[in-house]
């Protein structure tokens, strides 16, 4: 059950300390689905990474939803980071879209509800449009979704046009329905790129080069949403700026057919799951909270990094983040650490995920060489360091069950303990992940996707 309100549609008990913090998920649990329904939607791509997918998807969904639109936005593959700011663009959770991770059964339910209740569906993509397996093309092309390309214009003229010509006819069966500029010079530089399209592919609009519409970075991608105190300034002046190129008219409708959500067992009836959330520990699929709720647990938020000890509860959660930033808070939090302790010695459930097993370990460095004690859950310590460690889709095999999820990460670990179970990459990629576990505790760098297979996920939570 959900024990509380926080920011967002619905949320959880408990105490945070920013935005950044909040938990949210879905309205309600997922409707009984009653046939088909129809839905303006777009898939929002792009050549490469870096072109400006998020900027424009924000501007679209901040743009529309200031109309008065319904506005509902999903994430194609993992990531936490963009769903955050796409969630204060839209005014609503952000959730995944993964033919793999998340399994093509729960794509279709998840936007068929969406359908049901929305004037638009935004879906941005990840890298490439045809990058990655499964990629942002093959989900577009398995759901019947037009594509929006969004190239960075900064540096091109009429090329703009045979870029935009190239993605189009690279593969039969997709459609490419329109195309957007980033980073234009000026309202004849619009023009020029506007003048390059083949007849058959639609301006739809533009973002100018303009230092103030710039969404902050750092290691693991986008500063989170809640971290910036002017991210709704920055994603209303995108809105501004899209206004002045924008393609009023909305995309042609999208059918989406009626498919049964899998159901989740209520076999956490009765159980408080505490899990932490703050700017440490800020990285929480909304599906994954959804699927604890329904399966009737009630969870509690704290915040390590507030100085807050552990609620009174059954089993934890302490999810991935940015712990490395956070090293003199949770070093300083003694009450935290002792009644972890004191949980994990009473066999009661801990799941650590990345940030999470950092925080785990006995000592965590940053990147400048500062270290900081951490829980000691587990002996061992880790470092973050400038190069990436591990990128790529995960899948576990555990005394639970298999579970799929990913890993993304910087740190390098030493932990001196014997793994359970090691991850393996679908597509053969070299990252593979341990998992550790001491009594309930399970450890990894791996983030599950919990409702991959919800009955697993649910018995990590249960003694």
């Amino acid at each position: 059950m959900i024990a509380g309100i926080g920011n967002g549609e619905s949320g959880i008990a408990g105490a945070t300390n920013s935005d950044a913090a909040a938990f949210t998920i879905p309205d309600s649990p997922f409707p009984i689905p009653e046939g088909s329904a129809r839905c303006p939607t777009l898939l929002v791509s792009a050549p490469a990474s870096g072109q400006g997918k998020t900027s424009v998807t924000a501007a679209i969904a901040r743009w529309h939803a200031r109309q008065g639109r319904r506005v509902r936005v999903f994430k194609t593959g993992p990531d936490f980071l963009d769903p955050m700011v796409l969630e204060r663009a839209s005014g609503h959770v952000v959730q995944q879209l993964d033919l793999w991770m998340c399994g093509e059964a729960d794509v279709r339910a998840r936007l068929h509800a969406a359908a049901r209740e929305a004037d638009l569906i935004l879906i941005e993509g990840v890298m490439g449009l045809f990058d990655g397996n499964p990629s942002s093309a093959d989900l577009a092309q398995a759901l019947g979704v037009p594509v929006l390309a969004v190239i960075d214009g900064s540096a091109m003229a009429q090329t703009f046009g045979a870029l935009a010509t190239g993605l189009a006819r690279y593969r039969e069966g997709l459609t490419v329905y329109g195309v957007a500029a980033n980073r234009i010079g000026s309202a004849y530089h619009a023009q020029l790129l506007r003048e390059s399209l083949p007849a058959d592919l639609r301006w739809l609009g533009a973002l100018p080069r303009d230092p103030a519409l710039a969404l902050p970075e750092r290691h693991l991608g986008l500063v989170a949403a809640g971290e910036l105190g002017d991210i709704d300034t920055r994603l209303d002046a995108l809105a501004d700026a899209w206004a002045t190129h924008a393609d009023a008219e909305l995309p042609p409708p999208v059918e989406f057919a009626a498919s049964e959500p899998v159901r989740v067992p209520p076999l956490l009836q009765g159980r408080r799951i505490a899990i932490a959330r703050d700017a440490a520990f800020c990285f929480v699929y909304p599906a994954n909270l959804q699927l604890l709720i329904e399966a009737g647990a009630e969870c509690i938020a704290f915040s390590p990094i507030a100085g807050d000890s552990l609620p009174d509860c059954d089993a934890v959660w302490l999810p991935g983040g940015y712990p490395e930033l956070h090293l003199p808070a949770l070093s300083a939090n003694a009450a935290l650490r002792d009644a972890l302790h004191a949980h994990r010695d009473a066999g009661k459930p801990i799941l650590a995920e990345c940030g999470g097993l950092l925080y785990a370990l006995d000592s965590l460095s940053d990147r400048e060489g500062n270290s900081g004690a951490m829980a000691g859950l587990l002996r061992g310590h880790a470092r973050i360091q400038p190069r990436m460690a591990a990128l790529g889709l995960q899948s576990v095999e555990l005394p639970e069950g298999v579970l799929r999820g990913h890993t993304f990460h910087y740190a390098q670990a030493q932990v001196e303990a014997a793994a359970i179970a090691q991850s393996t990459n679908p597509n053969g990629g070299p990252s593979r992940e341990a998992l550790y576990r001491d009594r309930r505790l399970s450890a990894s760098f791996v983030h599950f996707y919990f409702p991959s297979n919800p009955q697993a996920a649910v018995r990590l939570f249960l003694p």
